[in-house]
């Protein structure tokens, strides 16, 4: 995989004056391209493996085919960009096929987890950014829970409550007690984080905007500006195993609502590398001449996931699945926006108008103290 580091590195030392040759000759359509391999790879990844995948894996394919709509959708009108999108297209349409016959093999082996997170894998659930801000760096909390803060299953069953596919109700927008008090928790890190994240953003494809939900952009800026933290700690340790997939998933949730810096290019040159280049899925890296697995310290990204699928090879499910949504994000800015060096720059505002909510973030006290940090 070293030949990607080697293109990449190329890529972003290209001259300025490139920039007036066709978008599909330059280094974004180069790149554009190589994010396009590697989501193939992974689709047929999928398709071998479809019996087995579980739902967590399939949510991440159903986020990617959105990204490809988006992209498909952008570069369909120019001329020169037709067969990049033609492509986009192509992939999405297969990924649709693959996902609608993946509910038959998850009804047999898990339908009560199928039955409460189903939405997530509905057409026209997952919504796209359509405006763009950056992290607040003095949103990181000076202090962190123990990783992690609260467990899977109540991150659950919060989600399910907001979802309203639970036993006891099929109201969606609920929230008791309980999960106000979970889902605003200050000094989350790891995986309780992201699903705090996570809580929100569904909030807002579900549609909900009274009571707490009229703060959903308060409390979503607070938690990527600490999942940006997180990631920059990963990157500093070199990506350990097993911080990746955490990482990913932080890039995946975050670029979904709209913060436009988790898209760096070095780390897509990290992501597009994790990558099995057989197999085409993501997971256990080969240990031959990598370093060895990180101790637990505190703010470092570690947890083995409930549900997770680790098949013989190393394959993951969920390392995959955040894997493919983090790259789909990657090409769905590059879409939008065609950075030369760095990472995309495009406007800065809040991305809350991009949802059903719509509102403005109040001026609700923060959750933490501020605490700057190097950027």
């Amino acid at each position: 995989m070293a030949r990607i580091s080697l293109l990449l590195l190329l890529l972003l030392s290209l001259p300025q004056q490139l920039s007036s040759l066709p978008w599909p000759d330059t280094a974004q359509g180069t790149m554009a391209g190589l994010i396009l391999t590697a989501l193939e790879k992974a689709t047929l990844f999928l398709e071998d493996r479809l019996p087995k995948i579980n739902l967590d894996g399939a949510v991440g394919f159903q986020v990617l085919e959105v990204q490809l709509r988006g992209v498909q959708e952008k570069w369909a009108h120019n001329p020169l960009l037709q067969p990049l999108s033609l492509r986009a297209g192509q992939l999405a349409n297969t990924l649709f096929a693959l996902l609608q016959n993946s509910i038959f093999y998850l009804k047999q082996s898990d339908p009560t987890y199928l039955r409460e997170f189903q939405p997530s894998l509905q057409p026209g659930f997952w919504k796209l950014p359509h405006a763009w801000t950056r992290t607040n760096a003095s949103l990181v909390y000076p202090w962190l829970e123990p990783l992690d803060s609260f467990s899977e299953e109540s991150s659950d069953a919060c989600l399910v409550q907001l979802l309203g596919t639970g036993t006891d109700s099929r109201q969606p927008c609920r929230l008791s007690d309980f999960c106000r008090t979970l889902m605003t928790k200050a000094g989350c890190s790891g995986y309780s984080l992201s699903h705090q994240l996570l809580f929100f953003l569904w909030a807002r494809m579900q549609g909900c905007t009274e009571g707490l939900f009229l703060q959903s952009q308060h409390y979503i800026d607070i938690f990527c500006a600490n999942m940006m933290d997180l990631n920059r700690r990963a990157e500093a340790m070199g990506y350990a195993y097993p911080t990746q997939d955490l990482f990913m998933e932080n890039i995946m949730f975050c670029g979904m609502a709209g913060f436009s810096d988790f898209y760096k290019l070095h780390w897509l040159e990290a992501i597009l590398n994790w990558q099995n280049p057989q197999v085409g899925c993501f997971g256990k890296p080969d240990t031959k001449g990598e370093p060895p697995e990180v101790p637990h310290r505190q703010g470092v990204l570690r947890r083995v996931r409930r549900r997770e699928k680790l098949f013989e090879d190393g394959c993951s499910c969920h390392n995959t699945a955040t894997a493919v949504a983090a790259l789909g994000g990657f090409l769905y800015i590059l879409a939008e926006y065609h950075p030369d060096n760095g990472e995309p720059t495009p406007p800065t505002r809040s991305p809350a108008s991009n949802y059903q909510d719509g509102a403005a973030s109040p001026d609700a006290q923060r959750i933490g103290r501020p605490l700057s940090i190097s950027s």
